[in-house]
């Protein structure tokens, strides 16, 4: 026997009515040709009315992919919007199906349906509004779009206001109301295309939020039109499936402005639209979170680093950062990482309740979080989450001793976890897909001293070695260019031993400048006027101990595979925090016998 269908569900979704848990069947799939991702039109049934203008949300293609929506499967529509594509069409948007009944163990046609010739609803009202089907959201689903009063109209003509959480890349015409939450600094970029900028804004309605992003000209053009906490009426962007991963916000959808793209600030009263959504995970529960996710966090600021300033690999750039340890009423602490501006104006001193919105989740060390470009945060927000948190740390979080998920496993505040060379070898660190990190105390024991710097391009972002044309020209391959100096840059293979192993380590520029107690332009001098020195300098660093954050990972080259394991970062001991780290292990050992 199977699932019975809903008879007149078809004809109740064009109508703009929801629907919840109608149950159709497929009878037919076509594929449309096009650009981008691949669309599917359904011709889909409740037995009665048949609608051959339903289309498939592409993130449900991989259901057609497996064969999951054959001729005659019976499915469940867990989500669908209805949007009108013209005067006498409509097109149902399946966003979420559930399959009930394959297709082969049906094989037939249920009922005796009469298809729509146009998609249009037979009785009541045409309108643009979308109808969200099988999930009810704030009241929104079934409304018709609110007419925007006079003062804000938009080219003349008052739009109707859709909330957020319709919108789908199938409408063409739509008008949002929504408030800015959230604005990225305007940055340049370079890729195979060329230059560019780019910015973004999160907004956010009464029914949800959204990412929105403009390039080049349009950044150009909003970037300082669009101010944090004002709203605006935004109209004729593109809507795309959202990357989540650079997203900080929940939807499954972003905005895109383009050179048609019209945004109004709203001048009437918006206090109907929130400031800010939270949605706070408890600290205790960040180590379920996968890594790379974007989750809302608040905490007290127990403590925080001073500020830290670096260059960055990748980018040769200055970069500045500052590490607090928040605390939540769980007990529970966690490292969050502040980047540039915000790093160098926190202040700690006074246990400030921080709330981030999209703070990134990283394993990088035990699980920590990091405020990215897209992040929001809030310096004791006047939230009652806060007021609460607040209340707690002064009364008696301040006095309590908060288990750590960062630095897990008794790691330094480098991050990654303890392991000897001799566990690294048996655990085969280094193996997999992805390179392992760990961190190791060990004792230098050799270095090798040839090839250990090497004359570099002197360009900012470049770091290749270049050719000495021997006539004081020097010429980089991968700039094209030829100056008339370099820079010195090191590269120091060194033999590192614990209790266990021996491991030969490679250590780049600020690694072996650590080590050595120089940087490389003063070691290239010492080399070219005063040998003796050099050497002296190499010598010295034999035989003295560091904190090591390894990475290993197993590389190929010339169809030759070995095992190459960098240093990511050196530290001196810190003899106290190695000490507490021994006791604990000593501890974490009794318990286990």
């Amino acid at each position: 026997m199977f699932p019975q269908l809903t008879t007149g569900a078809i004809n109740r979704i064009l109508n703009g009515e929801d629907v919840a848990n109608a149950v159709i069947q497929i009878l037919g799939c076509k594929k449309i040709p096009g650009a981008g991702n691949d669309r599917y039109r359904l011709l889909i049934s409740d037995g009665v009315t048949g609608c051959p203008f339903a289309m498939l949300g592409t993130q449900l293609n991989h259901m057609v992919a497996n064969k999951e929506l054959e001729k005659f499967t019976i499915v469940r529509v867990d989500k669908c919007v209805c949007n009108q594509v013209q005067v006498d069409r409509k097109v149902i948007i399946l966003l979420n199906l559930t399959v009930l009944v394959p297709g082969n163990e049906v094989n037939e046609k249920l009922g005796n349906p009469v298809n729509s010739s146009t998609g249009a609803a037979t009785t009541g009202a045409t309108t643009n509004t979308p109808a969200v089907n099988g999930v009810p959201k704030t009241g929104y689903a079934n409304q018709n779009a609110v007419s925007v009063p006079d003062s804000s109209m938009i080219n003349g003509s008052a739009p109707s206001v859709h909330p957020i959480n319709t919108l789908t890349p199938y409408q063409n015409r739509w008008t949002i109301k929504a408030r800015v939450t959230s604005k990225t600094p305007l940055r340049t970029y370079s890729n195979s295309r060329g230059e560019g900028k780019v910015f973004s804004v999160n907004l956010l309605d009464e029914s949800g939020e959204i990412k929105a992003t403009g390039f080049n000209d349009t950044a150009d053009k909003y970037y300082n039109m669009m101010e944090v906490n004002k709203v605006y009426y935004i109209s004729k962007a593109t809507l795309k499936t959202a990357n989540q991963r650079f997203s900080t916000v929940k939807n499954d959808y972003e905005i895109t402005f383009n050179n048609d793209t019209t945004i109004a600030l709203c001048e009437e009263s918006s206090s109907s639209i929130p400031m800010l959504q939270y949605d706070f995970v408890p600290i205790n529960q960040i180590e379920q979170v996968e890594k790379d996710s974007n989750i809302d966090v608040i905490g007290v600021c127990k403590s925080c680093s001073d500020l830290q300033t670096f260059v960055a690999r990748t980018s040769n750039k200055e970069m500045t950062k500052r590490d607090i340890k928040l605390v939540d009423r769980s007990n529970t602490e966690v490292n969050l990482t502040l980047w540039g501006k915000e790093a160098e104006s926190f202040d700690g001193s006074l246990n400030p309740v921080v709330a981030v919105k999209g703070a990134r989740v990283s394993d990088f060390n035990g699980k920590s979080l990091s405020v990215t470009m897209s992040s929001s945060m809030q310096i004791n927000p006047d939230i009652k989450e806060a007021h609460v948190l607040k209340g707690w740390f002064e009364r008696e979080g301040c006095n309590m001793d908060a288990q750590s998920i960062s630095a897990k496993g008794g790691s330094t505040s480098m991050g990654g976890q303890w392991k000897t060379f001799a566990q690294a070898v048996t655990e085969q660190l280094g193996m997999g897909d992805k390179p392992d990190y760990y961190v190791n105390k060990a004792t230098i024991v050799m270095l090798r001293k040839e090839n250990c710097m090497y004359m570099a391009c002197p360009g900012e972002e470049c770091n290749k070695k270049v050719i000495d044309m021997n006539n004081g020209i020097y010429r980089c391959e991968k700039c094209n260019r030829e100056y008339s100096e370099f820079k010195w840059r090191l590269l120091l293979s060194v033999s590192v031993a614990d209790f266990t192993e021996n491991q030969w380590v490679t250590c780049f520029q600020e690694a072996a400048e650590a080590i050595l107690g120089v940087n490389a332009q003063e070691l290239g001098a010492y080399k070219e006027t005063d040998e003796e020195r050099y050497n002296e300098i190499l010598t010295d660093a034999n035989f003295k101990s560091y904190i090591f954050k390894l990475r290993t990972k197993m590389e190929t080259f010339n169809e030759e595979s070995r095992l190459k394991t960098t240093v990511v970062n050196v530290t001196p001991i810190d003899h106290v925090t190695y000490i507490k780290k021994i006791i604990s292990d000593i501890k974490q050992m009794e318990q286990e016998i």
